[in-house]
């Protein structure tokens, strides 16, 4: 549906023959003046929670302004299923940077205004039961009293997808952060050291977490809010449909365990929690596994399941792709995508990879004016001889690019490549250099994409115009104009 669309515009759409509305009782017809053929409008016509589930599908803005269809439609946005309340556009970037550089006072004035707009919605709301509820702006521990109450209205309404996205002033970890109400799963801190929790009795009859709590969760994403290791052991354990857990900028999470083939968590993302220093998964039915951060003890144990593994390292350059193969050891055999930032790491040219027997997506973020950057690119292939899909990002380390030596790599025939992707692609020789040695030893590849200025910023997901404008427009000259020349008519070429 189109934004802007009403509900019932999708299935009534005039378009050079007039139309007259007319009303008859409780139903609205529209009548075909020269051949008086009647088109119901049938939507008002289905049952109510058919109509809400309609409307939920709408964003939140949207949904509201259904109520001014007819007096049946007054109330219908009210009970919703899905309360995305986004003020704001926060992946614009533009946008984000806006508030960042707002000044203090008037960022938290906003945020009031925030938190005024979400209690309203929240206090019309007479849904049973929500699937999703995400909140997302600039909010801190100032605002816990509200946003405690939020979660609770989540755990009452039987939350399926619970997001808290909040953002701060820095953009980083942030100890003003706020930290999730752990009182309102009946659990009692204990020391700020040892961050223990234990069972107290519940804040209500019967208590939030025994009668309505999060028995009904399969996702939860935070981000800027302080949970502990326990805390995220007791979701695991006690939400029998919970498969999907993102944490972001976790300020207290220091250890975490995923032990045990009861959890149903299936997918895990960790993502710039300093503190955090040890993460074991044992016995469990994880799927895809992503972390972003520092150098931490990783432990991996009886994993048969888990084929998607996502690892960008956070200020390391000691040897990095040796220590990440040995933390991922128990599960290489068995790995089908893999997704790896050697930016500055140590290469040893004596280090050779294990192979990688099932895995067929590759991606790398790589220094591509290192001098050994070839050889590394060629060790991988080694490593992943039935690899289909290799996505190359190209980063640059130097500041001279163009002066950069780039050590000549041993040919390595690599026959089931397929499709290569190069992110971040400019005119330099050094990236001519990685697209010519994977078209010379990709034997069977058949597509070629040359990103020119979206550089590969995983895990987040979003893409980053790296590129001046002038800059663009010679990395797009150059591409269409000499490396088109380069490729054969066997394989398709793909300039973004």
């Amino acid at each position: 549906m189109e934004k802007g669309m009403s509900p019932t515009s999708q299935f009534v759409q005039p378009k050079d023959e007039e139309y007259k509305l007319e009303e008859s009782g409780k139903r609205r017809k529209i009548l075909k003046d020269d051949e008086h053929m009647v088109v119901e409008d049938r939507i008002s016509k289905l049952p109510d929670q058919v109509i809400v589930s309609i409307v939920s599908l709408l964003p939140l803005k949207e949904a509201a302004a259904t109520s001014l269809l007819s007096r049946r439609w007054r109330y219908f946005w009210s009970s919703t299923m899905t309360l995305n309340l986004e003020a704001v556009n926060f992946e614009d970037r533009k946008t984000l940077s806006y508030f960042y550089q707002l000044d203090d006072d008037i960022r938290e004035q906003k945020g009031h205004e925030y938190v005024n707009w979400v209690n309203h919605v929240l206090e019309q709301h007479r849904g049973q039961s929500i699937e999703r509820f995400r909140v997302i702006f600039f909010l801190d521990n100032d605002f816990t009293s509200s946003i405690d109450k939020w979660v609770q209205f989540a755990m009452e309404k039987r939350v399926q997808v619970l997001e808290l996205d909040l953002l701060t002033a820095w953009g980083g970890f942030n100890d003003d952060d706020y930290t999730f109400p752990y009182k309102l799963l009946g659990l009692e801190k204990g020391s700020a050291s040892t961050h223990q929790f234990s069972v107290i009795p519940s804040l209500s009859s019967g208590g939030y977490y025994n009668n309505i709590g999060f028995k009904s969760l399969k996702v939860i994403r935070f981000q800027h809010v302080g949970v502990t290791g326990e805390l995220v052991e007791f979701f695991l354990s006690n939400c029998p449909l919970l498969e999907r857990l993102s944490l972001t900028f976790a300020k207290d999470l220091v250890n975490l365990r995923v032990v045990g083939p009861s959890i149903a968590l299936k997918y895990l993302e960790i993502k710039y929690c300093q503190r955090l220093r040890n993460i074991e998964i044992c016995d469990a039915n994880i799927v895809s596994f992503i972390y972003c951060g520092g150098l931490i003890s990783l432990h991996l144990k009886n994993v048969p399941l888990l084929v998607d593994v996502t690892y960008y390292k956070w200020n390391i350059y000691a040897e990095f792709t040796r220590l990440v193969f040995n933390q991922l050891s128990p599960c290489l055999s068995h790995i089908e995508i893999l997704k790896l930032d050697i930016r500055g790491a140590v290469y040893n040219q004596n280090h050779v990879l294990p192979i990688l027997a099932n895995l067929k997506h590759l991606q790398l973020l790589v220094d591509a004016d290192n001098c050994w950057s070839l050889a590394r690119l060629a060790s991988f292939m080694k490593a992943a001889p039935y690899m289909q899909r290799l996505v190359l990002g190209l980063g640059f380390g130097i500041s001279s690019v163009e002066s950069a030596k780039i050590e000549k790599a041993a040919k390595c025939a690599h026959y089931y490549l397929k499709e290569v992707e190069i992110s971040g692609y400019r005119g330099h020789k050094c990236c001519v250099k990685h697209v010519m040695y994977l078209k010379k030893n990709a034997l069977a590849l058949e597509k070629i994409v040359i990103n020119l200025v979206r550089f590969w910023c995983a895990p987040t997901g979003y893409e980053c115009n790296v590129l001046a404008v002038n800059e663009e427009e010679n990395a797009r000259d150059h591409a269409t104009q000499y490396l088109k020349q380069k490729m054969p008519s066997t394989i398709e070429y793909v300039c973004l």
